[in-house]
């Protein structure tokens, strides 16, 4: 073989060829010792590090909707409030954090700690601590946020409704999603831990309130922190809803029950319900006593939670739909229709009023022991004549009787839409039978007569069944809201005024019955002198409630009887007489006489609702205080002092009569 000039091969240096390969095994060597470290040694640690370091899905509530009144003013709403969470698997020393959490936020950190389940639905789940940061918890807790691995704080939208207590009972409350709630078919899309309206309002509209909630995908660190924000879909607002409440009324009708009532009594428990007889627009609704919706806007706390459950005088409940009583007094307007449009009696009938009524081998006594005489329709609404009622009933019939009170809505839900309602009694043997099993005895038909025996009422039903009476027998669907709006004010949907059903009533038998009720407030004798507008026809009638029989109290000062034996006290009415507009029912726990407790709460609203529509004016704006005078010198001791002049008659003030 020949080879060119300078290809002479040279020969290979073993030394390099074991370094070249030593250097190869380390690097090898290197590589799996390292893999080894990170798979076998570290494994489980970095795996649950890059977990940690990942993304993760936050949820973001969306605000419910608005409820305003009738004018658009706002009742609840919604503002925005902080609060504090925890990831347990991001917590680095939980006993070291809760304590520090404890310090920041003047809490027990045993009871923080405690908060967080031992078992959960999911990992990286946040637990929340804490609902409604003030500022000065947030700003510590911020300050020290860097060394609380596994803390974070937000802001979501909460609750907040503007006047306190104000309606209460119609708004409703809050609360947290049950577990036999997620089972129904109604709540499909909601989660626990879901805030959700448990009551009134709150609960009636909750499709429309409740919202779409959004939420954003973001990169948290070792240490649970937001290192980024990847993307995020906005929440939807929950829609408006437009009541027919008018928020002067029920500002003055709550005033009223506050000023008027708890100073005599400061457990005072009663309702009021103001329609419009027109339309059925509940414009007030009351119920004495109430509650904070505020405290259920977020978690109750076992304090609050446990003082409004274990009250005596149950302030969570609404005393206008849910509690019934016998009507009194207030039930003869009817008992009087009645008879007008079932021809037992007209507008000249005259009925002898001894002072008792006796009926099958019974006195029934009037409440004037003395009688009234000769009274017709007109005379017996205006003094409430119990014996010209007990007779005209007996003639008219249980039968009759029932019939017609159910044609005006009594015995039966008014169609509110609310949870809870009462249904009423107005009794009928086909209802005895039902009840207890025994047939009606005609003498039972002498206390139904008056508004008494099984006679139940709710104070709704009371203002549902004067403004059918009032507006001449259409008995409308009380209404609580007007429209649907959304958030921009676009139209959703409207709710008509409803005719549940219509009684016709001849008109002079109505005007007959309307002018004996005037007769209640305007006329000498009247037992409703309280409920006077100056400018205005009223009508109404007092009525009082037996909670005891008469032989328990008879004899004893009405300061003496104990408020558990007291009378029940009502007041119904409407105006004005000519062409009935509203029409309001006000209910007094234990309060004695409808027209001394119960009238002058309907004068107040009475006064408020004309004032608005411009029938009457306002009264005028109090003046400014006079600066202080320098004091007088002091008299010579033998000069006696001067008498003080009487007070000036109050517009409303009347005179308390013994009946009801």
């Amino acid at each position: 073989m020949v080879r060119s000039l300078g290809q002479e091969r040279q020969p290979i240096q073993p030394g390099r060829v074991r370094l070249a390969i030593g250097v190869l095994v380390l690097v090898f060597a290197l590589f799996a010792g390292r893999l080894f470290q990170l798979q076998l040694i570290e494994g489980d640690d970095l795996r649950r590090r890059a977990e940690q370091n990942s993304v993760r899905t936050v949820r973001i509530e969306a605000p419910r909707g608005e409820i305003l009144d009738r004018d658009g003013r706002p009742i609840a709403t919604t503002r925005p409030a902080f609060g504090l969470e925890v990831v347990p698997e991001d917590l680095r020393g939980g006993d070291v954090t809760f304590a520090a959490l404890g310090q920041l936020l003047g809490a027990d950190p045993v009871a923080l700690a405690a908060a967080v389940p031992a078992r959960r639905s999911g990992r990286f789940k946040p637990v929340r601590l804490a609902d409604d940061l003030t500022s000065d918890q947030l700003a510590r807790v911020e300050v020290h946020r860097y060394a609380l691995a596994g803390v974070a704080t937000d802001v979501r939208p909460r609750r907040h409704y503007v006047e306190g207590s104000l309606a209460a009972h119609l708004l409703g409350s809050l609360g947290e999603i049950r577990g036999d709630q997620l089972e129904r078919e109604a709540y499909q899309g909601y989660r626990p831990g879901d805030v959700i309206g448990q009551s009134g309002l709150e609960a009636h509209f909750e499709p429309q309130l409740r919202g779409q909630a959004g939420g954003r995908n973001v990169v948290v660190d070792v240490a649970g922190r937001v290192v980024d924000v990847l993307d995020e879909v906005r929440p939807l607002p929950g829609q408006r809803v437009v009541l027919a409440l008018d928020l002067d009324l029920q500002r003055t009708a709550e005033q009223a029950m506050d000023e008027i009532v708890l100073p005599n009594d400061p457990h005072a428990k009663g309702a009021v319900v103001a329609i419009d007889a027109r339309t059925g627009d509940v414009l007030a609704m009351v119920s004495r006593p109430a509650f904070d919706p505020n405290d259920f806007a977020g978690r109750v706390d076992a304090a609050t939670w446990k003082g409004l459950t274990s009250d005596p005088w149950v302030p969570l409940q609404n005393r206008a739909i849910q509690n019934q009583f016998p009507p009194g007094s207030t039930f003869k307007a009817f008992v009087a229709a009645a008879a007008l449009h079932e021809g037992v009696i007209d507008e000249h009938t005259s009925v002898f009023c001894p002072g008792s009524y006796w009926y099958g081998g019974r006195a029934y006594r009037c409440w004037k022991r003395g009688g009234h005489g000769n009274v017709n329709v007109h005379i017996a609404l205006r003094s409430s004549c119990d014996v010209f009622f007990y007779t005209v009933g007996v003639k008219l019939g249980i039968d009759r009787l029932a019939e017609f009170g159910n044609r005006l809505g009594l015995g039966r839900p008014s169609g509110l839409g609310l949870a809870h309602e009462a249904a009423g009694v107005m009794p009928s043997p086909e209802w005895k039978r039902k009840r207890f099993g025994e047939r009606w005895y005609p003498g039972e038909t002498v206390s139904v007569s008056i508004g008494q025996g099984y006679d139940l009422v709710t104070p709704l039903q009371l203002a549902v069944a004067y403004a059918a009476l009032a507006n001449g027998g259409k008995l409308l669907r009380p209404r609580l809201a007007l429209r649907i709006e959304s958030r921009d004010g676009e139209l959703l949907e409207e709710f008509p005024t409803e005719v549940r059903s219509e009684l016709e009533l001849t008109p002079r038998h109505v005007e007959a019955v309307l002018r004996g009720l005037e007769a209640v407030v305007s006329e000498p004798g009247g037992t409703g002198g309280r409920s006077r507008v100056a400018g205005v026809r009223v009508g109404g009638k007092t009525g009082t409630s037996q909670v005891v029989s008469l032989k328990r109290t008879e004899g004893m000062a009405e300061a003496d009887i104990p408020v558990r034996y007291r009378d029940h006290a009502w007041f119904a009415s409407f105006a004005p007489v000519e062409a009935p507009e509203i029409a309001v029912a006000v209910f007094i726990e234990h309060g004695l006489h409808g027209s001394s407790a119960a009238a002058p709460v309907s004068q107040r609203i009475l006064q408020r609702y004309f004032e608005k529509t411009g029938r009457i004016a306002p009264p005028p704006p109090p003046e400014p205080p006079a600066e202080a005078a320098p004091p007088a010198p002091a008299a010579p001791a033998a000069t006696p002092p001067a008498e003080p002049e009487p007070a000036p008659l109050r517009a409303d003030a009347g005179v308390a009569h013994a009946v009801d």
